[in-house]
This record gives structure tokens, sequence and C-alpha cells, in this order.
């Protein structure tokens, strides 16, 4: 009889929803939120900041069906209520909550495992990445100061650009905080090398599955840089399919923007290259061995602070960078080319947060 009772006030709680919560014998709460948590399965939970945004829906539906998320934390300035309640009627394992606006924003980071930032605005038709820089620096600034206080050991994935400046900006504004762990700060390039692999594998004519390209430097343009001459499985291009292919990699992101002819960017392949990085470091987090990507970390691997490459992925991050290995002359020379762009990036960044 009592179990009867608390079904009829879970579907109650359901339909219902109009007070917040009822109170059953012995104090169990059931609100909406807390009845379907009960049921959640095991697993890390994720928060997504921007996460009613071009790359937050699809990104947002895609951990959704992640099994290895339990609770699913969608948070924005606008429109959060309707992307979450979508989002919570697909029938996987994943708890969704959403969050609305600056005041719910702690709330959203509480807890959390991983943090996964594609807040911001996107690029238009002639906008370089340089021209999101005031926007996008200040977002990732304030959210960056809500992971600080509410979830200092989470794992964060940077996928706001321009990603070469808003890096060294999170990692300033942790420096100040006293909360900077460089292995748990990675910078998103993985769109970079799924557009290697793509791209790669049409030349070639092979699945791109089966195909991986190493992308180091950064994440605009000429910083970005697809190591050729290291694809697996080994193979070699004459000097006229190594220049299309480099630069077609470079500048993948303004062919998504001109076909786009001022609808949009690169949402949902990025959401989907975002989905594949964030998985691998919560494989990483599960002590999965063996989990390699490339991402834009604090690095030693050149003289910059700052610089994507190989990472092996772990429990507490990054665990492990791989040196750059041999590079072949063309490489070299693209290799001064981005380290310039570069530095120029990573203290535009820094400035900002010490202006």
């Amino acid at each position: 009889m009592q179990r009867s009772a608390e079904r009829i006030a879970t579907i109650s709680a359901h339909l219902n929803p109009s007070p917040s919560s009822y109170q059953m014998e012995g104090g169990v709460d059931l609100s909406r939120a807390n009845c379907r948590a009960k049921g959640g399965s095991a697993g890390f939970k994720v928060a997504i900041l921007g996460a009613a945004g071009g790359i937050g829906q699809p990104l947002a539906m895609l951990m959704k069906m992640n099994p290895l998320v339990s609770v699913l934390h969608l948070y924005d300035v606008a429109n959060t209520p309707g992307v979450t309640a979508d989002i919570s009627h697909m029938d996987t394992g994943a708890v969704v909550r959403g969050f609305l606006g600056p005041q719910q924003l702690e709330d959203a980071l509480t807890g959390m495992d991983l943090v996964i930032i594609p807040a911001g605005v996107p690029r238009k038709p002639g906008m370089t990445r340089d021209d999101l820089f005031n926007i996008n620096a200040g977002i990732v600034k304030t959210l960056c100061e809500g992971i600080a206080k509410c979830c200092p050991k989470a794992i964060v994935n940077v996928i706001s650009n321009p990603v070469n400046s808003t890096v060294p900006i999170a990692a300033e504004v942790f420096k100040m905080t006293g909360t900077f762990d460089p292995r748990r700060l990675l910078g998103v390039t993985m769109l970079d090398i799924v557009r290697a692999n793509t791209f790669v594998a049409e030349v070639l004519g092979l699945d791109p599955r089966e195909v991986d390209v190493p992308v180091v430097g950064g994440h605009a343009g000429v910083t970005i840089l697809p190591l050729l001459s290291q694809v697996k499985p080994p193979c070699s291009f004459t000097p006229a399919e190594t220049e299309y292919l480099t630069s077609r990699i470079q500048n993948g992101g303004t062919e998504v923007v001109e076909a786009k002819a001022g609808a949009g960017s690169a949402t949902l392949s990025m959401a989907y290259a975002a989905v594949k990085f964030a998985d691998a470091c919560l494989h990483g987090l599960r002590g999965d061995a063996a989990i390699v990507e490339c991402a834009f970390v604090s690095s030693q691997v050149t003289e910059l602070p700052f610089f994507a490459s190989r990472v092996r992925l772990g429990r507490n991050g990054v665990e492990e960078i791989y040196p750059l290995g041999p590079l072949n002359e063309y490489e070299r020379t693209g290799l001064e080319k981005a380290k310039k762009e570069l530095a120029t990036s990573i203290q535009k960044g820094v400035a900002f947060v010490k202006k």
C-alpha cells in the first residue's frame, strides 16, 4: 500500500510539478529532478556552459547519449529551459538539469567532473577569429571564475574561440584564484584532427576512421599544423597534395562559414569533435589506458607556454605530453610561422586578464 502511494505521488510530481516537490513520510523528496536522479546511471558529472547555442545544443544531445555521463548540467544565459526539456526526454541514462543566467552558474558547476565551454558568439562571413576576441574573452573569464569557485578540480575543455587566446585567459583566472592545475585545462583542437582525418582519407581513398593525422600548434589559420609526414597508415604526398591538404585543414572553418552564407559557422562538426574529445577525457578519468589525443595545453614542447600536440589523458587530465617527433622541411617552416602567430595570441589572452 505504501509503495502504491509513493508511485501515485511520484507520478503526481511529474504531471503537476507546480509545488516544486512533495514530501512523503520519512522526508522523501519527490520533486521531478530528484525522482529522476534516483534512477540515474553510474558515471561522471558533466556541465556544458553555453548549452543553448549552435554548438551547445548538438553537443548536449550527444553528451546525453554518452554512457559515461551520469549527470548532465546545461547552462546558458537564454533558452536553457527549452533545451533542457527537449534533451531530457531522450531515453538514455544521464540525468539532465538546466540552469539559466549568471545567478544559477554556481549551481550548474558545483560537483562537476568535466566542464565543457562552447559559450560565445560564432564567426560570421568576413569575421576573423581575432574579431571574436573582445566578446568571447569576457565570457570565458566570467565562466572560469565560477569554475575556480565551485569545481576547481574539474577537467575543463575550452571550445570558445579564439582558443589560442581563451585558454591562456582561463589559465590566468585560475592562477589568480590559486586553482591552476595545467593538467586539467585543455583547449579543444579536435575539429582540426577530425577535418585532417577526413580530408586525407578523401585523397587516399580510405575510411576516415582508419586515418590518424596529428595536428599541432594552435587552433586558427597558420597555427594549425597537420603533420602529414606522420600520418597513419604511413603514406607519402606530393608537394601539391601537401600544400592542398595543409591549406584546406587550416581553412576548414572558413569553408563552412562561407558555405553557410551568414547562417552560422561550424556547429555540427564542432559538436561532434567536442564530444569525441570529451569522451576521451572521461575514459581517462575512468582510468583507461593509452588515451592519446591532440589538445592545446600548457606545454614545454616548444618555448611557448601553450601549444597543441599529442597528450596522454588520465585520471588527472593530461598525464603526459609527447614531443613533436621528426618533422620534414615543409613542417619545420610551418612550425616557425605557427609559433610566431601563437605567441601574439597567447600574450593577448594573458594581457586581457591582467589589464
